[in-house]
This record gives structure tokens, C-alpha cells and sequence, in this order.
């Protein structure tokens, strides 16, 4: 992973939404059936808000700042 990601990931993880402390509150420790979550993980150029390794599933927890249009622009082109 290049440096600017770690970085990226790592102030992410100090500032998350209300949304992504609410699911990180409930599935960080292992809480559900042991499964292990990653946050703010890097797959490739993107960064995803929560991801299993076990099940290679990526999560993203949008909140208030997803309904901006320019934001909203960029997750439409993202999710294509």
C-alpha cells in the first residue's frame, strides 16, 4: 500500500461520521459471529469504510455529506 493510503486510512479513522461509529461500535471486536472487520481499508485506489477479509466484502457507511451534489456525483461515478 503506498504511504499517501496509509496516511488517507489513517485520518479517516479519526474523523468518521456518526454512521461509521455506530457500525463500527457494533461490529469491531469480533461481535458478530467472530467475523473480523477492517476500517477504513484500502483496495486498490479506493477506501472503503469497513471491509472483511474473510469474506472480501466492502462496506461503506454513506452519511449526511453523500447527499452534497458534488459528492453524490463522484459515488455515481464510483459505483459504476
Amino acid at each position: 500500500m503506498k504511504r499517501r493510503n496509509i496516511d488517507r486510512c489513517r485520518n479517516l479513522r479519526k474523523q468518521q461520521t456518526e454512521a461509521e461509529k455506530k457500525l463500527w461500535s457494533i461490529v469491531r471486536n469480533r461481535q458478530i459471529g467472530g467475523i473480523k472487520f477492517r476500517r477504513q481499508f484500502s483496495i486498490g485506489r479506493y477506501i472503503v469504510d469497513f471491509y472483511c477479509p474473510a469474506y472480501l466484502v466492502g462496506i461503506e457507511a454513506d452519511g449526511d455529506q453523500h447527499c452534497e451534489d458534488k459528492v453524490s456525483k463522484s459515488d455515481e461515478i464510483r459505483t459504476k
